[in-house]
């Protein structure tokens, strides 16, 4: 999951190309949406769901396979579902060095380097810490957004959601216990991936923002760049596995075509559809799933203070995008 930064608000998105549903919004209101064939709260409920055990499936995918094949089948499998798209739909890569070289860099911030340390860190650490860990994201976005980002202002109730975000990753941590028992490479992993994407936004508004090209061949560019990086780094740090797994395999296939293929497409009709700011509240649904997949399919144990603590992450991550009520 990738983050979008639009006035004041950092808001979940998943592709380089998310200004472009806010511009689709802003145009003439007598031209509506065409009707969906499917209601867009099954939709929602159904990236939900995909999203929330993207992290299962990473986890299975590192039991047969290396995490940087884990994350290369991933991109491999979505950049796939994505070119199909522009097949369909007659879209063209976008055109011009200075967009793919700043591509190149947003490729890396939001898909390969948060990818590859997600399936790293899920080696020592269950599926539901690294849910958990992603839903920090907002929290990461909205300290950063008021270092590098000159129009963001902070108010009371955003500066208090950060610091009880920050005291909800405490509690899903067991601070008071010293960390016992928690592997801390592999937490520090996970939390630096969900760090990852709100430097990639800031780095895309920054360079991206209004480039005219359409969202679908942004994002696809961008996977396509991702792709070849992983394709690159797991041909020098990996060796072609000696067997080929199935389950691992069709897990692999599954994160790659549902988790990040179909779900950047299912996100941007939602964004199109219902707006950013109700498209965003996926985000919240995502730790609950993956915890809850996490212990009722693979046994992972979950004591008392990581839904506790996931609870106060969200709470905490919620009221960081409240606004002002003379922007909203």
């Amino acid at each position: 999951m990738c983050y979008e930064v639009r006035a004041r608000i950092l808001v979940p998105m998943t592709s380089a190309a998310t200004t472009a549903a806010t511009r689709n919004q802003a145009r003439d209101t007598t031209n509506p949406l065409p009707r969906r064939a499917l209601d867009w709260r099954l939709r929602f409920g159904a990236l939900s769901l995909v999203w929330g055990f993207s992290f299962l499936l990473i986890k299975v995918g590192t039991h047969g396979y290396a995490p940087f094949q884990v994350t290369f089948g991933r991109l491999l499998f979505g950049t796939v579902v994505l070119a199909a798209a522009m097949a369909v739909k007659r879209e063209r890569l976008p055109r011009g060095a200075r967009i793919w070289a700043h591509l190149t860099v947003a490729a890396f911030l939001l898909n390969a380097l948060p990818f590859s340390l997600f399936a790293y860190s899920e080696l020592t650490i269950p599926s539901t810490l690294a849910g958990i860990c992603n839903a920090t994201s907002p929290l990461w976005g909205m300290a950063l957004s008021l270092v590098a980002l000159s129009e963001d202002r902070p108010t009371r109730v955003r500066v208090a959601g950060l610091g009880l975000g920050f005291l909800g990753v405490l509690t899903v941590l067991g601070a008071w216990q010293g960390f016992s028992g928690l592997d801390a490479r592999g937490t520090a992993m996970a939390l630096l991936a969900s760090l990852s994407y709100p430097i990639g936004w800031i780095y895309v508004r920054r360079t991206l923002a209004g480039t005219g090209a359409s969202h679908l061949s942004l994002t696809g560019a961008q996977l396509l760049l991702a792709t070849l990086q992983l394709a690159a780094i797991t041909s020098l740090f990996t060796s072609v596995p000696a067997h080929f797994p199935l389950l691992p395999l069709l897990a692999i296939a599954a994160l790659g075509t549902l988790g990040t293929g179909l779900a950047l497409l299912v996100q941007y009709g939602l964004v199109a559809e219902v707006g950013p700011t109700t498209a965003q509240m996926v985000t919240y649904f995502i730790p609950v799933i993956a915890a809850a997949a996490g212990v009722a399919i693979l046994g992972e144990s979950l004591t008392w203070s990581t839904p506790v603590g996931a609870v106060i992450v969200l709470a905490g991550a919620g009221l960081t995008q409240v606004r002002p009520r003379e922007n909203r």
